[in-house]
């Protein structure tokens, strides 16, 4: 993945955009590994979510082979043992100490 702004002006000029703050919860094990890839990278975590969601939605793999490799040393530093079979699986533990052992399935996409 390139860093924005090496490609900013390819393809002619600088797209003025306005960013928003977003509350969202993830995996915390996938959210470790994003985050070290984007210091790997030296962009910030949004860019990269920013840079990944443009290319997915052009059905474009973001990563070159050399950042793919890394992603599995990542995965394998912070325990993220599972892919995308995982996706619609996940099931949320409950944050409040009174409700310990009680699971709660995520939402579905």
């Amino acid at each position: 993945m390139t860093k924005p702004e090496e490609n900013a002006d390819a393809e002619g000029k600088r797209i003025p955009v306005e960013r928003v703050q977003i509350g969202v919860r993830m995996e915390k094990r996938m959210v470790k590994v994003l985050k070290a890839l984007a210091e790997y990278h030296d962009i910030s975590l949004g860019d990269l979510l920013e840079g990944i969601t443009l290319h997915v939605f052009e059905s474009q793999n973001p990563f070159s082979e050399e950042t793919l490799k890394r992603i599995v040393q990542l995965k394998e530093v912070y325990g993220m043992d599972y892919g995308v079979g995982a996706s619609h699986r996940f099931m949320e533990y409950p944050a409040s100490n009174e409700q310990k052992g009680k699971v709660q399935e995520g939402e579905g996409r």
